[in-house]
């Protein structure tokens, strides 16, 4: 079954091309071009993955999300924004969407965005790579078997990185992710840090470093 998308874009060419774009990938797009309509359209019908703008002409994607969040729904929802400040990509998340790309965006970047949700929506709570399990709901992980001990911070970027299995994670995605165990973010050094650490735990070779962007998962 055609997973379907909810697209909520205001710019008619990007909304029109997206939709065409989304169809060649065989998926199910179906698009608004407000606030509205997008609510509209979630609440009489399922989607797999929601695609929301974050400024609309009657409001911001970042009150449909909360919409969307307040009705239950654990849908995932990517969030296309033009504006790459710290604030509203951290007021989008924090609404409770799970990732987003900035425009102008590369398309093969975009699908591997929508790839990675989708298939974090319909895999069960437990993921194996290799020799690594990882439990998300009890959060336990077991390498050949054995568990390993590792901090909240620690599991918070092993699950990021093998819900993304073969997709990059930016630094700055990451970053958005993942707290202390005080609720406080985690800098650009301690994140280093952490990696590090985990590498020790699991094996270097689950997590590449792609230069100057950020890390990717390997089985």
């Amino acid at each position: 079954m055609k997973a379907k998308i909810l697209l909520v874009e205001d710019d008619v060419y990007l909304r029109e091309g997206l939709c065409e774009l989304l169809l060649k990938e065989d998926y199910e797009p179906v698009s608004a071009c407000n606030c509205k309509e997008g609510r509209k359209l979630f609440t009489e019908d399922s989607f797999d993955l929601v695609m929301l703008d974050v400024m609309l002409p009657d409001g911001n994607g970042i009150d449909l999300c909360t919409f969307i969040r307040s009705s239950g729904s654990d849908v995932p929802i990517l969030f296309l924004t033009a504006c790459d400040e710290e604030f509203q990509i951290v007021r989008g998340l924090d609404a409770g969407a799970d990732d987003y790309v900035t425009k102008p965006f590369r398309l093969l970047e975009l699908l591997s965005r929508v790839r990675a949700l989708l298939r974090r929506k319909t895999v069960s709570a437990t993921y194996q790579s290799g020799n690594i399990s990882v439990d998300i709901s009890n959060m336990t992980v077991k390498k050949d078997g054995e568990t390993l001990f590792l901090t909240p911070t620690e599991f918070q970027i092993l699950s990021v990185l093998i819900q993304n299995n073969g997709v990059i994670v930016t630094r700055t995605a990451l970053l958005q992710r993942i707290w202390d165990s005080d609720g406080n973010f985690i800098d650009d050094n301690t994140l280093s840090v952490h990696i590090s650490r985990l590498r020790d735990k699991i094996g270097a070779k689950h997590i590449t470093t792609v230069r100057g962007t950020g890390y990717r998962w390997e089985e």
